[in-house]
């Protein structure tokens, strides 16, 4: 009870309040834009966890993670275009809703099943992580080398379009892996004489160019494109009423409930993600209605089971993270890097030998969950002018925001190279 009491002061401080709420805010805004992923939004944040002492700098991240999910679902609802790729089912449902101009009850029933979805998936972590780690702590090598060959071997549920390429990326993983000392001889390797080298290549300038900066090149692109070809077309939806009514949320709750448990679970499973659940989330909404005919046409169940599922993947993914220390999505895999900046070990000992900062995490994913409903509520009218924000500012922002970001983890410049050259590489992988 002390460890519980201790890490909701810490969470419920000033400081780590005004971070979740940042993060929230953040992450519902770059999930507004299309074009941006919940992946890219943590990417460009995560160098800024730097600077915090403690748990304030993870939380900050979840709070992105959590309002980006979310945040798609705002275009996807009014303008046919998904913020995130987690968004894609919402559009199915939630565009036809508001071309019959009932944009207002489609944004409260999409924000009331991202809320819904991320409290039910983080008390299923809440139950299920403590009890996964017991066993895991029980790990010997073999058991460790056998969950790292399942971690390798996630790359082809990844990358069912072409295994080729999954399976070249992830040797490409491994080789850039063994660049630095060895950690068993301390012996030099690939240093080529560099002291940069020497320290392996750095991870965050990694991720911050594989998801941010390729994403920010190809919105560039496609704006260039746009510009050339003249087919840029804005829609406006008007919004009314945002809050369910009674009759709507008794209608879609057995949909929250099935949906929220599809999206944990499926978040659980490493290589999956938000699009996934979403999808499948969909599609079993579809199956138990009673009302099948209705969807594809504005089906308040074809809106809420997306964005249940989506968002219950939150919770669903950090299982595996904390647990075992193997993400369960991209964005996990981004977030482990601000445990690694605040030297937390991730993996069955994180229980016994941290249990407050456990707990911290449990309760600051209740509170990033449930600012997520009330500022998506409170500001939805004005989360939905954020698309009227122009590319052409925009991508050159993110570009910025990715150099001094990469630049900011060592002070150094090459980190600025590493960092582009992983974002073009990105870029040309698309």
């Amino acid at each position: 009870m002390n460890e519980i009491l201790e890490a909701f002061f810490v969470v419920f401080s000033l400081e780590t309040v005004s971070m979740i709420l940042l993060g929230v805010l953040a992450g519902i805004i770059i999930g507004a834009l299309p074009g941006l992923t919940v992946n890219m939004g943590i990417a460009l944040l995560l160098p800024l966890t730097y600077s915090f002492q403690g748990m304030t700098g993870i939380l900050l991240l979840l709070g992105v993670y959590c309002g980006a999910v979310y945040g798609g679902s705002i275009t996807a609802i009014l303008i046919s275009t998904p913020g995130t790729p987690a968004s894609a089912a919402t559009v199915l449902d939630g565009y036809p809703m508001a071309k019959k101009g009932e944009a207002g009850r489609a944004l409260g029933l999409s924000t009331m099943g991202s809320m819904f979805g991320g409290l039910f998936s983080t008390v299923a972590l809440v139950l299920i992580a403590p009890m996964l780690a017991q066993v895991a702590t029980g790990f010997s090598a073999a058991e460790y080398f056998a969950l790292a060959i399942f971690g390798i071997s996630i790359i082809t549920s990844v990358s069912s379009q072409s295994i080729i390429k999954g399976l070249m990326g992830g040797g490409i993983g491994l080789a850039i892996a063994t660049v630095g000392l060895d950690p068993m001889t301390s012996g030099m390797r690939f240093t080529f004489d560099s002291v940069y080298l020497m320290g392996g290549i750095s991870f965050i300038p990694v991720l911050v160019g594989l998801f941010a900066f390729s994403q920010g090149l190809l919105s560039f692109e496609e704006n260039f494109r746009e510009k050339q070809t003249g087919q840029v077309q804005i829609i406006k939806a008007a919004i009314s009423r945002i809050l369910p009514t009674w009759l709507d949320f008794k209608r879609v709750l057995p949909t929250y409930l099935r949906s929220s448990a599809i999206g944990t679970t499926i978040g659980a499973i490493p290589g999956t993600g938000g699009d996934i659940a979403s999808f499948i989330a969909y599609n079993e909404a579809k199956r138990w209605s009673k009302h099948p005919e209705e969807f594809g046409h504005g089906s308040p169940e074809g809106v809420s089971a997306p964005e249940a599922g989506a968002n219950a993947v939150s919770g669903g993914a950090m299982v595996p993270l904390m647990t075992l220390g193997i993400p369960g999505d991209g964005a996990t895999a981004i977030i482990m890097g601000a445990f690694m900046v605040q030297g937390l070990a991730l993996g069955p000992q994180l229980f016994t030998d941290h249990p407050v900062e456990v707990n911290t995490i449990f309760i600051g994913l209740f509170a990033a969950n449930i600012f997520m409903g009330i500022m998506g509520f409170a500001f939805m009218r004005l989360f939905a002018k954020v698309m009227d924000v122009p590319r052409s500012v925009l991508v050159p922002v993110i570009l910025v925001l990715c150099s001094v970001g990469a630049y900011s983890v060592n002070h150094s410049m090459t980190d600025v190279f590493v960092m582009m050259g992983s974002g073009f590489f990105g870029l040309y992988h698309d």
